[in-house]
C-alpha cells in the first residue's frame, strides 16, 4: 500500500503541471503580427521643363559632283591635243582647251562660202550706191570689215524694203545664214572647259578618229560638289530646303558647311530611302574629293513644347513612370520623335513632373518610390 502511494505522487504532480500549463496558455491573449514595412525604391529622376527642342537628323552621304559632263563628238574627224593632256585624273581650269577635232575642212568650207557672200554683197553695194546713197556707207563699212579669219558680224539692220529685196535677190541672206550655220559646226570641233574640274575617263585618245556620237570621255566639276544623303521616309518630314548642314569625315581632317539644296520626292526601291542633296562649300584648308563619304548633321524642325528623356524611360511604347506623393504613377505620353538613345515627348508631361529615368523591372503603379538624391547618408553607405 505504501509503495502504491509513492508511485502515484509523481504522476499527480506531472498531471497537475500539465493542467496548469494548458490553463495559462488558454488565458494568453493573441499578439497581432506586424506587417512588413514596404521599403521605398530610390530612383533617378528628371524634372520636366517643357521647352523648344530642335530636332536633329544625321546620316552618312557620298560626295558627288553636281555637274558631271559626258563629252560626245557631233562631227567627224581626227582627235587632236588641247592645252592639257586628255587622260584620267588630269585637272584643268575653266577656259582650258581639253580636246579638239581636226577643223581644216570646215574652215575651208567657211572661207569658200565667205567668198561667195562677199561677191554677192559687192553686187548689192553697186545698186545701193546708185539708188540709196544715204545707206551706202553703212553697207560699205560692213563689207570692208569682213575677213576670212573672224566670225561673221551681224548684218546691218534696215527698214528699207527695196534694200531687203536686193539682198534677197543676190542671195546675201542665204549665204550669210549658211556661213553662220557652218560657224556653229566649227565650234563643235573644240571642247573648252566651262569650269575648274578633272577628267574622270578618256574613252578616246589623241590620233583616234571620232565619229558623230562617239563618247570621248567624262569630266566633273570640282567646284560644285554636293552630298547625296539617303534618309528614311519618316525623317524627311523634319527637313526643309535651305537648312544649314554641318559636315565631317572620319577619313579626312576638317569640317565643311553645306546647305540643303533639294529634297527628293521618289523612294529608292532598293533602300526604301529618299535622297536629299546638300551643296558643299569648300573650306580653305582640306579639299574634298568625289566619292568621299561625309557625316551630315542637320538641325530639323523645332518641337514645342517638348521634353527630352532617355529611350529606356519609356515603357510599353507610350508610358512613363512619375513619382507622385511618394509612389510610382504611370502616365501615357505622346512621342514626337526618337533620336538615338533619346525620346522627344510632345504631350503628356507638364512643368515640374518628376519622371523616372532609371531602367526599372518588376515595378507597378502604387509602389513607394523616392528620388535618389533624397537618399539618406546612412542608407547610401
Amino acid at each position: 500500500m505504501k509503495k502504491r502511494v509513492i508511485f502515484l505522487i509523481p504522476v499527480l504532480i506531472l498531471a497537475g503541471g500539465f493542467a496548469a500549463m494548458m490553463i495559462l496558455i488558454s488565458m494568453r491573449s493573441d499578439v497581432p503580427r506586424r506587417a512588413p514595412e514596404a521599403r521605398p525604391k530610390f530612383v533617378e529622376i528628371l524634372v520636366a521643363h517643357p521647352e523648344r527642342i530642335v530636332t536633329t537628323v544625321s546620316g552618312l552621304g557620298k560626295v558627288v559632283s553636281a555637274q558631271p559632263v559626258d563629252l560626245y563628238s557631233e562631227v567627224v574627224g581626227t582627235l587632236m591635243p588641247g592645252n592639257i593632256p586628255f587622260r584620267p585624273a588630269q585637272s584643268f581650269k575653266k577656259g582650258d582647251l581639253l580636246l579638239k577635232i581636226d577643223d581644216r575642212q570646215i574652215r575651208l568650207d567657211i572661207n569658200s562660202a565667205k567668198s561667195d557672200f562677199l561677191s554677192a554683197l559687192g553686187n548689192v553695194l553697186a545698186e545701193i550706191k546708185s539708188d540709196f546713197p544715204s545707206e551706202y556707207q553703212v553697207w560699205r563699212d560692213y563689207f570692208d570689215a569682213c575677213d576670212f579669219e573672224s566670225r561673221m558680224a551681224p548684218l546691218p539692220e534696215t527698214d528699207n524694203q527695196r534694200i531687203r529685196l536686193l539682198l534677197s535677190r543676190f542671195n546675201v541672206y542665204k549665204l550669210y545664214y549658211s556661213i553662220k550655220d557652218m560657224e556653229i559646226t566649227l565650234e563643235k570641233h573644240y571642247f573648252y572647259a566651262a569650269f575648274n574640274g578633272s577628267i574622270v575617263s578618256a574613252d578616246m585618245r589623241v590620233g583616234s578618229t571620232a565619229r558623230s556620237g562617239s563618247h570621248l570621255g567624262q569630266i566633273i566639276n570640282l567646284e560644285n560638289l554636293e552630298v547625296e544623303l539617303p534618309v528614311t521616309v519618316d525623317e524627311v518630314k523634319w527637313l526643309k530646303e535651305g537648312t544649314p548642314v554641318a559636315l565631317s569625315s572620319s577619313s579626312i581632317k576638317g569640317t565643311w558647311k553645306g546647305t540643303i539644296s533639294r529634297i527628293g520626292s521618289v523612294i529608292d526601291q532598293r533602300t526604301q530611302t529618299i535622297p536629299i542633296y546638300i551643296v558643299v562649300r569648300q573650306n580653305n584648308g582640306t579639299p574634298l574629293y568625289d566619292g568621299v563619304f561625309l557625316t551630315a548633321t542637320i538641325p530639323g524642325i523645332e518641337i514645342y513644347p517638348a521634353v527630352s528623356i532617355p529611350r529606356h524611360a519609356i515603357y510599353s511604347d507610350s508610358l512613363v513612370y512619375l513619382i507622385e506623393n511618394g509612389a510610382l504613377t504611370a502616365r501615357k505620353v505622346s512621342i514626337a520623335r526618337k533620336e538615338g538613345d533619346t525620346i522627344i515627348i510632345s504631350d503628356g508631361l507638364i512643368e515640374g513632373d518628376t519622371v523616372v529615368v532609371d531602367l526599372m523591372q518588376g515595378v507597378a503603379p502604387g509602389m513607394p518610390a523616392l528620388p535618389r538624391e533624397e537618399l539618406s547618408p546612412e542608407r547610401s553607405q
